[in-house]
């Protein structure tokens, strides 16, 4: 069977069986996301009367405990994993290949990043000729690309989904014991020897745990379990990252633990994942409101767009706070603070109107029969490392052109129709 009939088994949702909770679930973590970086995106008149950037939040005393109950990425792992289980499954029935659905899946992630490079790149070469605050552009560059590390991390849980939701199926216990095993091998390593980007090995380990643990999620391990056992776990969970903050070598800031990822954020998705399940009836009463329906539709739709863009936009938004006489507070100050509902009105009124422009590159369309494997593998690899390079050196003017030319090339490559692939 070739890809162009079943090009949509990935992708259409049954809403007769689709939980609705989950698709609220992953709006709520993005929209959070863009909070918190609204709140961390300090630019302003210092006491000198120059520019100073600062990250107001995380100046607070009460953010790092904040970021306990703040830290929602591995939430969206484990709906994630809930979704590419439902998703590799129905590709597979209706005979989808691996490397079909590993193809559709990067495509969903590559196009929709290509355009946010191509800006990055004219923007950052703008800057570069004018000469324009080298300090100030590079900060703000490195607090733009920021978010890509999600591209990297999640197409690797794409790419890997087949195969481990085929050892989840034989041996699911086992699976799970291996990835956390590898979590803790590479964590031990890494703060044994202090050489920090041995930790990168744990952009696998770590975030293909915890979507793995999304398939027990979809397979009902969480349904079948009864909320006081939920509300334990959960428990459990929380009171364990005290020793491992306090005694053991994590910080107690789960921000900060992000990249390289640490085993603190698996215990935080296996909690999440509970009290995801606990809130399920409140959860679903409020999907069944028409108005609560549209607003999930409607940023869900346009997420990647969202997720992707939001900080240049913020960026954007307070650039043009400078140009006003009096429109930009001083960071941290209580002016600013209360002007934080009003930037986050026009910062999701702007995603929302850029969104009518860009959004359509989230959508595939129809596909002609994959290429062979080696491409498909190719491509992934061309879409994996502009934002495996971001994360790892931050943004600047040569990633974001080597990023866009990689990407166009992914697209292209995975877009190519190859010969009819038979059963």
């Amino acid at each position: 069977m070739s890809t162009t009939d079943v090009r949509g088994a990935a992708n259409t949702p049954d809403l007769s069986r689709r939980d609705l909770t989950l698709d609220l679930a992953r709006v709520v973590c993005v929209l959070l996301v863009v909070l918190i970086h609204l709140l961390q995106t300090g630019v302003g008149p210092g006491p000198d009367g120059g520019l100073t950037a600062s990250r107001p939040l995380e100046q607070q005393p009460w953010f790092a405990a904040a970021t306990w109950a703040g830290q929602i990425m591995p939430l969206f792992f484990v709906v994630g994993g809930f979704a590419s289980a439902a998703g590799w499954r129905s590709w597979a029935r209706k005979g989808g290949t691996a490397s079909g659905y590993v193809r559709l899946r990067t495509l969903r992630l590559a196009q929709p990043t290509l355009p946010l490079f191509v800006f990055f790149a004219i923007v950052l070469g703008a800057a570069t000729l004018l000469a324009l605050a080298p300090a100030l552009v590079s900060a703000a560059a490195l607090g733009a690309g920021s978010p890509l590390w999600f591209l990297a991390a999640y197409l690797l849980c794409q790419a890997a989904t087949p195969w481990l939701l085929a050892f989840h199926g034989r041996m699911p216990r086992l699976t799970v014991a291996v990835l956390l095993v590898g979590v803790v091998i590479v964590d031990a390593a890494r703060f044994s020897s202090g050489a920090t980007d041995v930790g990168l090995v744990n952009l696998v380990f770590v975030w293909l745990l915890v979507h793995q643990l999304g398939f027990w999620y979809a397979d009902g391990w969480f349904d079948r379990r009864h909320p006081l056992t939920l509300l334990g776990i959960a428990a459990a969970c929380y009171l364990s990252l005290w020793p491992l903050t306090s005694i053991g070598p994590y910080s107690d800031n789960m921000l900060a633990g992000l990249n390289p990822p640490t085993l603190p954020l698996v215990v935080l998705g296996l909690a999440q994942a509970c009290l995801l399940r606990l809130a399920r009836t409140p959860l679903s009463r409020l999907m069944q409101t028409r108005v609560m329906r549209a607003i999930v539709f409607v940023v869900g739709s346009r997420l990647m767009t969202v997720y992707l863009w939001h900080l240049p936009v913020i960026l954007l938004v307070t650039g043009l706070t400078l140009l006003v006489p009096g429109a930009a507070p001083v960071p941290a100050s209580a002016a600013w603070w209360w002007s934080r509902p009003v930037v986050l009105v026009a910062v999701l009124a702007l995603l929302y109107a850029l969104s009518l422009l860009v959004a359509r590159w989230e959508a595939v369309g129809d596909l002609a029969p994959a290429p062979r494997a080696a491409i498909v593998a190719v491509g992934f690899a061309l879409a994996f490392l502009p934002a495996f390079a971001v994360m790892r050196l931050g943004l600047s003017l040569p990633l974001a052109v080597g990023g866009a030319i990689a990407l166009a090339l992914a697209v292209w490559l995975l877009r190519r129709g190859g010969a009819p692939a038979r059963r």
